[in-house]
Order: structure tokens, then sequence, then C-alpha cells
């Protein structure tokens, strides 16, 4: 310690009335907070049997189209398979709204009226008023009654570049940077305890508050709705990429036999 440096003798009761208390709430509070965020979760609702065929569709299709090189169904399958898929996307058979009308506007879909994305704003919304009540309330509390209190002393060294983080709310150019105030101690806790979090939850918890800070909701920015998915245009896209797809085709077990008998040397000669 440097000879300007002033010496410091906390009490005791520091330690007991104010360190171990912060510490302990913060703890609690991220605990309470995974409950909390865990109740409020709504469970997932099921998507209706004409959606999930859409969805099918085009799963299927991609899969048809990844296989055509070195394919395991034969040539008369595969383009069978290839064009009724086709034919169906073009008509629109497997839209979960019916073959489109030729007299309706070709409009994107509106994600405001898709009930699961509004669901998955709303609990967005819960998710993030937990994590900010309690933080608020917290710093409050810390800046209403231990405003000023130097709780602790780190047993390492630092450089005077840390002197800012660690002494919020105490404005001493002398005092060692080793010292830490009460408001520096809450946002170490803040941002140190998803370890113990891990350890006591899990690694799947949503007691750490600090990941939501990067968060448009965070911030105080509304978080604009993703954009619906058009199956409309996948599926006359897909039909396209079908069509590509089958010129590349070719099938796996063509000329097998001779491949068989070459390699173990029993081909006849020819």
């Amino acid at each position: 310690m440097s000879n300007n440096a002033v010496s410091l003798y906390l009490d005791p009761q520091i330690r007991d009335w104010v360190l171990f208390p912060i510490t302990l709430v913060m703890i609690l509070v991220g605990i309470l907070r995974h409950y909390v965020v865990i109740l409020l979760q709504s469970p997932p609702k099921k998507l209706p049997r004409a959606a999930i065929r859409e969805q099918r569709a085009l799963v299927r299709s991609q899969i048809l189209r990844t296989t055509s090189t070195n394919s395991p169904i034969p040539e008369s399958f595969y383009k069978s398979i290839s064009q009724n898929l086709s034919q169906a996307f073009e008509a629109g058979t497997y839209l979960k709204d019916g073959p489109p009308k030729a007299d309706a506007p070709s409009t994107p879909p509106n994600p405001l009226s898709d009930p699961n994305a509004m669901d998955g704003m709303m609990a967005g919304m819960k998710t993030q008023m937990v994590m900010m009540v309690p933080q608020m309330i917290i710093m409050g509390w810390i800046n209403f009654f231990f405003q000023g209190f130097v709780l602790i002393k780190l047993p390492f060294p630092l450089t005077l570049g840390f002197k800012s983080m660690l002494q919020r709310g105490i404005e001493t150019p002398d005092m060692d940077v080793r010292w830490v105030s009460s408001l520096s101690w809450y946002f170490l806790n803040f941002f140190g305890l998803n370890g113990l979090y891990r350890l006591i939850l899990g690694g799947d918890n949503a007691a750490d508050a600090s990941r939501d800070m990067a968060s448009p909701f965070a911030a105080g920015v509304p978080q604009a709705p993703g954009q619906a998915q058009d199956y409309s245009k996948l599926l006359k896209a897909e039909k396209d990429n079908l069509e590509l797809a089958e010129g590349l085709y070719s099938w796996v077990g063509k000329d097998v036999e001779q491949r068989v008998l070459r390699r173990y040397g029993k081909l006849p000669p020819s």
C-alpha cells in the first residue's frame, strides 16, 4: 500500500448486517425469480392438424431433395413422389387454409393475427418484468439504507482502472482500490452469481438476470414480432427445387449386381 493510501478498519457488524444480507437477498431473489418464471410459462399450444400437415409436407420435400444424389429410392418411385409433391405444391393442396383463391389479395400474413406470436410476446414481457422489478427494488433498498458503506476488501491487488467499478457511490481518491462499496457489491453479485445458480438450479435456469440485460425489453425498446412464414411462397419455391433435384437424380443401386461381382472377382469374362 502506498503512503498516501488510507487504512480502514471495518466494524464486524457491517459484515453481519450489510454484506451477508445483500448477498443472501440477491441469491434468494434469483431463486424466487426462477420459480416465478416457471409458473408464468404457459404450456405450448397444440398446432392444428392442417398446420402440421403443411409443415411436414415441406420437410418431406426437403428430405427427398437432399437424397436425390445416390438416392436409395428407385428412379420410377422417386420421380413419382417428386411429381406428386410438385403438383400438390402448385395447387396449394397442403396449405392449411386450402388452395388460394384467384381473387384473394396476395398480402403477407399479419404476425399480430397469429395467437402463438402474441402469446410469445406476452411471455417475454412477463419474464422481463419479473427481472426488472425485483432488481429495481433491491437497488433502491441498498441506496436508501446502505449508501456510502464500505463492505469488504479484496485480498488481491488491482489497478486503478477498477476503482470506478468497485467504489461506486464513494468519492474518495485516497482509498485503496481493493475496497468495495455497497452499490458495487450489488453489481458484483448481479453479474457473478450465475455459477451459483447453475449449481443450485441447473444450467437451464431463469435466475440469472444479467443475461436479459441485452434484450430489447431491458433497454426499454419494444420488441418487434417475427415475420410469419408464408407457406404459399415456400411451397411454390420448393416445387422449383424439386424439379432441379430431378435433373441431379442418381440411384445408388444402379448396376449393383455388376459392382458386387467385380468386387469379389466373380464377374464373368465378357
